[in-house]
């Protein structure tokens, strides 16, 4: 890896960022609040919420084996994804490289920030080589964006060929692990004190259901971490968003019933798409949905949504031609499903 200010923008590395009056007093007691310009009335939604989220942090810490120090919380894993282009690369002059297909936002936040995105085509097991990726890389090169369990395929990447990529690359390797709770591979976060440039993003808007709150997670070096923290707005996680993970983290036994009963229909659902006629193919899945080769994809989304049954049509997605992603719900949603199917 090279030295991270040779990585950064000099921009942001020399950033003074906006200091909010929360932190102006940090670890001090204090209950008389004439700081901030708020209002006295409306407790508790009166005060603007904790920057940079300790209480919740020392959660996750607890819950995810990673130190407080080392994780970033967003709005959303929208967020992290797009910190590090406005970190690490300079519009118009660097670029990044990711695999495909592969998560569309990824690419959306590279247009977004005048970064040129140099995809490069997974196999037709959906695996990557990472001779392959490094080969797509040159001096100008900041970011490498890996999704495992990726989406839309469902699948693990080999962890082998991860480790190759984040080893054999002087930049910064992003692996996106937004599913990887409906996976049996170990998650890459606890392996960040041999990674200098690695960035593991987690989310709970998936395993633990809480996507209506808008909750993202980074996972780094504290020096990268703190490069996030410069550059992110004071007050990116809000208060309500804290209060209902900490309420969610505290019922981890429900989210551990969820995954389980997610994985036994999600074994049932794939068994059941296979025995369709219309149904050319159910590709293997590590995440809480599938992908599954049709005869008409477009033609079978149209006949689903007249039913009120939503599914996603990859059909334009690379290496994905007349494929369905389907979302594993509940037994009763995807009876439905099935029965519509059947029909068809």
């Amino acid at each position: 890896m090279k030295p991270l200010q040779q990585l950064t923008r000099p921009n942001i590395w020399s950033l003074a960022p906006y200091s909010s009056a929360r932190n102006e007093y940090s670890g001090k007691a204090a209950h008389v609040f004439l700081d901030a310009n708020e209002n006295p009335y409306n407790t508790p939604l009166n005060r603007y919420p904790d920057p940079l989220q300790w209480e919740l942090k020392k959660s996750i810490s607890q819950l995810k084996g990673v130190a407080v120090e080392n994780i970033f919380l967003g709005n959303g894993s929208d967020e992290a994804i797009d910190l590090p282009f406005r970190c690490f690369c300079q519009p118009g002059k660097d670029n990044v490289v990711a695999i495909e297909p592969t998560y569309g936002m990824y690419k959306v936040c590279a247009d977004i920030n005048d970064v040129e995105y140099r995809p490069v085509q997974l196999d037709e097991n959906f695996l990557i080589k990472a001779d392959k990726l490094l080969a797509a890389c040159d001096e100008h090169t900041k970011l490498i964006w890996l999704c495992s369990p990726n989406n839309p395929t469902g699948n693990n990447l080999e962890r082998e060929e991860i480790v190759k990529v984040i080893d054999g690359f002087e930049g910064i390797v992003i692996v996106d692990e937004a599913y990887s709770d409906f996976s049996r591979q170990p998650s890459l976060r606890h392996e960040l004190g041999r990674h200098p440039n690695l960035v593991v993003l987690n989310t709970m808007s998936k395993a633990w259901g809480c996507a209506a709150i808008r909750l993202g997670m980074a996972f780094a070096s504290k020096d990268i971490i703190d490069l996030f923290n410069k550059v992110k707005y004071p007050y990116n996680v809000n208060l309500l968003t804290q209060q209902k993970a900490q309420e969610a983290l505290a019922a981890k036994f429900d989210v551990e019933k969820w995954i389980g009963m997610l994985l036994q229909e999600r074994s049932r659902l794939m068994a059941a798409f296979r025995d369709l006629p219309i149904c050319e193919q159910v590709y293997p899945s590590d995440a809480n949905f599938f992908l599954a080769r049709m005869t008409d994809a477009q033609g079978i989304y149209d006949y689903l949504v007249e039913r009120g049954i939503i599914v996603r049509n990859r059909t334009r997605v690379q290496l994905c031609k007349n494929c369905l992603r389907v979302t594993i719900g509940t037994r009763s949603e995807n009876n439905e499903l099935m029965g519509a199917l059947r029909q068809y």
